[in-house]
């Protein structure tokens, strides 16, 4: 699963020799964004079935070898054992409009972003000062001391409506 994830935002090998992670980008991926842990969080309701996909992933991969004629290193899974371009190839055969399994597929692609885009798993602040490869790469702020985020400008350099007179200091209606 982990060579899922970084077929989808690819980053850079963890340690020499790391198989899952095929260091096709700089930076942290999908991987060291924590794509597995936000899989194997309860929350989104694959956790279950993660053995399965996995199981599923690897009959693709051989096949596709098989297909294309490649040898497979029996020494890892076979997803493992494609080349990062070859597992983008099968990546996208799997989420084509086509394929019948497209929405498992879809699904895991979207959790492997959501890892990096968002850190759902994680409390942002938390997952700010620990470096999270993908909010630092958006350029995500670090909140206050106090943990919580303000605006003082807006986004747009003007007030998009006045405020109505009725508006408390807070913010509230009167």
């Amino acid at each position: 699963m982990e060579a899922f994830a970084d077929t989808i935002v690819p980053g850079e090998k963890r340690f020499d020799g790391d198989r899952a992670v095929a260091g096709a980008a700089p930076g942290g991926g999908a991987v060291a964004a924590g794509a597995i842990e936000l899989l194997e969080w309860d929350a989104t309701g694959v956790t279950e079935g993660l053995d399965d996909y996995a199981r599923l992933l690897n009959d693709h991969a051989r096949s596709y070898a098989e297909e294309h004629d490649l040898a497979v290193d029996e020494s890892v899974p076979p997803f493992v054992a494609l080349s990062f371009e070859h597992r983008t190839a099968l990546v996208g055969r799997l989420v084509s409009p086509a394929h019948p399994e497209k929405e498992f597929w879809v699904l895991l692609t979207l959790f492997s972003n959501m890892a990096f885009d968002s850190a759902a798993h994680l409390h942002t602040a938390d997952a700010i000062a620990s470096g999270h490869p993908g909010l630092a790469a958006m350029g995500v702020t670090a909140p206050g001391p106090d943990r919580l985020w303000r605006f003082p400008a807006f986004s747009y350099g003007r007030p998009l409506a006045r405020t109505h007179p009725d508006t408390t200091p807070s913010g509230s209606p009167a």
